[in-house]
Order: C-alpha cells, then sequence, then structure tokens
C-alpha cells in the first residue's frame, strides 16, 4: 500500500475543549488508585457516597417488585416524561415527606440525578451565563456549567458556622448573567443542613433579583436533629426545581432513578419544563423496569429509613469525634447526608495542594478519599471529603491510618 493510502486511513479527531475539561473530582481519583490495585494492593475507598458498597441494601419489596417487572415483560420503552404511576407515586411523596404540593405533569423521571441537573443546565445555559453554587458543592453543577458555555459562581458558605450559607455574600455575587442559584440541603461535600430561616433568606435573594432556585435534596431524609425542610415548602413567590431520587434512602445507586419537579409561579416554568421535555426524548426513556421498582420504593414500607439513619449517626459520631483528636485536622459535625469534610491545616506548607495531600495519603495508606478543591477551588481548598458509610471497624482502620500518616510526615 503507498504512503498516500496509508495517511488516509488515519482519522482526523478532534476532540472538543468541553469534553476534554470535564473534571468530577471524586472518581478522578480513582486512577492513582488503580495504579496500586495493578501493584496487588487492596484499597480501602472512601471516595465514592455509595451505600450499596458497603451493608446498605435495597429494600426487599424493591427488589421483589424489579424481578416481578422483569419477569411479567414490562421491558418495553416507556413514556420519555416517566411511568405515569411512578409520576402519581412522587407527587404522592413529595407531599406526605416534604408538604410541596406538585401535580403527577410536574415531574419527570430521569435515570438519577445527575441526568436531570445535566438536562436542566442544557436548557438554562448559554456561553457567558452563570449559574451560582454553594462552595464547596457537588462537582456536576460546576463541569456541567462549564461545558455548556457558562461560568459557575460559587457563595461562601461558612466552616465556623457549621458551612452555613453567607447569604450576604450570595446577594453580592447575583449579576445580570446569573440564571439560577443552586441550593444543595442537605450539602455534599459538606453535609451541613440549612435550616428554614437561612433558605427563607436565599429565597428573599432569588424573589429581588427574579432567579429561578435549583433545589437538591437528595438526603431529604438522612438528617441527624434537625428536621429538613423543602426548598419548595418555604417558596411562596420564587419558581423552584426541585431534584430528588432513590439513591440514597433506598441504596438503587446502581439503578440510576432520579425525578425532578417543577413548581412555578403563574405558568413561567413551562417553557423550561418542555425544554427538559425534549432532552428525555432524545434519551428515550428511563429503564422500565426500575421505573415499576420505584412506585414500589416510594409507595412500600418505609421502616428501613430508621435503621439507616440510626447506623449512620453511629458512624458519623465516630468519624467527628476522631478526625478531631488527629493533629493537625479539624472538622465541623455534619447534620445530614453521609460526608464528612475535614479540614487539613497543613496543605500549603508540608503539602503544596489538597490534591497532593489525598495522592500520597492514599499511596501510604492504601485508603482513598477526594481532594476539597474538587468540590470549589475557593472554599473546597485545603480539605478533603470522606465517606462515613462503612462499618466502624472499617472507619477505625482509616482514621488509624491517617492518624498514623499525619504523627509520620510531622
Amino acid at each position: 500500500m503507498s504512503a498516500f493510502l496509508k495517511a488516509k486511513t488515519v482519522a482526523n479527531v478532534k476532540v472538543t475543549s468541553r469534553a476534554a475539561n470535564i473534571e468530577y473530582a471524586i472518581r478522578d481519583v480513582i486512577p492513582y488508585a488503580e495504579q496500586l490495585v495493578k501493584e496487588g494492593r487492596k484499597i480501602c475507598y472512601l471516595n465514592i457516597g455509595d451505600p450499596a458498597a458497603f451493608d446498605f441494601t435495597v429494600p426487599p419489596h424493591v427488589k421483589e417488585a424489579f424481578c416481578r417487572a422483569v419477569t411479567e415483560n414490562d421491558n418495553y420503552y416507556s413514556p420519555s416524561e416517566g411511568l405515569p404511576e411512578l409520576r402519581e407515586a412522587v407527587a404522592r411523596k413529595e407531599k406526605t415527606v416534604n408538604s410541596v404540593d406538585i401535580t403527577p405533569e410536574d415531574v419527570l423521571i430521569t435515570e438519577g440525578i445527575s441526568e436531570g441537573i445535566e438536562m436542566m443546565l442544557a436548557a438554562l445555559v448559554e456561553k457567558g451565563d452563570e449559574i451560582l453554587l454553594p462552595g464547596p458543592t457537588y462537582p456536576p453543577y460546576i463541569s456541567y456549567t462549564k461545558f455548556f458555555g457558562g461560568t459557575p459562581v460559587a457563595y461562601e458558605t461558612v466552616e465556623e458556622e457549621g458551612w452555613q450559607p453567607n447569604v450576604d455574600d450570595l446577594r453580592k455575587k447575583v449579576s445580570e448573567k446569573t440564571r439560577a442559584l443552586v441550593i444543595t440541603n442537605p450539602n455534599n461535600p459538606t453535609g451541613a443542613l440549612y435550616g428554614p430561616k437561612v433558605v427563607k433568606e436565599m429565597l428573599d435573594v432569588a424573589a429581588e433579583h427574579k432567579l429561578l432556585v435549583l433545589s437538591d435534596e437528595i438526603y431529604d431524609q438522612i438528617t441527624y436533629g434537625q428536621e429538613f425542610v423543602s426548598t419548595a415548602k418555604l417558596a411562596k413567590d420564587v419558581s423552584v426545581v426541585g431534584f430528588n431520587g432513590f439513591s440514597k434512602a433506598y441504596q438503587m445507586t446502581g439503578w440510576r432513578l432520579g425525578y425532578m419537579y417543577f413548581r412555578g409561579q403563574n405558568g413561567e416554568l413551562d417553557t423550561l419544563q418542555q425544554a427538559v421535555e425534549k432532552q428525555c426524548r432524545i434519551r428515550l426513556c428511563a429503564n422500565t423496569p426500575v421505573q415499576k421498582a420505584g412506585v414500589a420504593a416510594l409507595d412500600g414500607p418505609q421502616d428501613h429509613m430508621k435503621k439507616v439513619v440510626e447506623k449512620l449517626r453511629e458512624r458519623r459520631d465516630y468519624s467527628w469525634k476522631r478526625l478531631n483528636e488527629i493533629e493537625g485536622i479539624s472538622c465541623s459535625k455534619p447534620e445530614g447526608a453521609f460526608y464528612i469534610f475535614p479540614k487539613i491545616h497543613d496543605v500549603g506548607t508540608r503539602w503544596k495542594s489538597d490534591l497532593q495531600f489525598v495522592v500520597e495519603f492514599l499511596r501510604e495508606t492504601n485508603v482513598l478519599i477526594v481532594n476539597g478543591s474538587g468540590f470549589d477551588p475557593v472554599y473546597g481548598a485545603g480539605h478533603a471529603r470522606a465517606v462515613f458509610l462503612p462499618p466502624l471497624e472499617t472507619l477505625e482502620y482509616a482514621f488509624n491510618e491517617l492518624e498514623r500518616f499525619m504523627k509520620k510526615q510531622k
């Protein structure tokens, strides 16, 4: 074959900068661990918030509903917006659990909250637009905003106040380019739970500037004292899009099932909902048998939740106590979710960055956590996120290794 023909067989592949520059810290740290696995080392993974990876299981009646759906041939393409019975169940759940009045028509079913975030930001963000996010925040809000040409703008949450939002800072960061305000409550990665007073203050800012509010409430049923109050329940003159799902309360992480609902004022969200519905159509539908199981999850027994929260509270208390006993580390007490976000005081001196700390800690101890700057380069810097999902003996091992590592470094 001639050199010319050989040259023609080489594809001219150009990767877009928006794809090449995607970051997702929670999984971006995994390649460091994979290299150690190749060397025969066993890794203690504390980086991903997956209850099903530990000693939490999907409730039996939900598993049975999924198997029944498959065996009864509910394996077809379902409506792009979601099965009608699941949309109805979501509306009932939001009314019963969160006192939010919505109709089934206000609900769209997604393959996990992450797909909902992508669809929503695709519908809202164009080049130069800004999305207000809590700093630190769940990384897809940052990454998808950038992916669609926008700019993520973090408002401060105050570590010394349990990572509560600084509403004055939020107000200062609203601009004519702001398209939406994100509230993540309870918060990932800090575990902060925002009370009704601060949420109302944030809603006042949104009302003043006529901002749409995106409220991520996936951990609404995992709190340790103070009661969670839904943003939509408190919103009187502000339009809210709520995000929730089945991964955390029902341990259905790998099943990929979530939802969003539109609670608008005077029909102002109709066009936005239609834009998201169009995206639902081009991806066809969410998994049909899993949606059938989702109905069983919402309408069936809920007694597992009390046991889940009790188990997590014990692990939260242990993790918080142990971390604060380690010299060079401090952290506030999470009031929701299952993450803890300690400050590593010697980042900037012993370690150039929190990522360097995380990688060195992994290589020395085989324990994997996530660099805090991956949740916000300013407000997350100098921190690390760990899950407290594992049994106490696993947490004890991890924190013993951390204590040994910190002493050795000193």
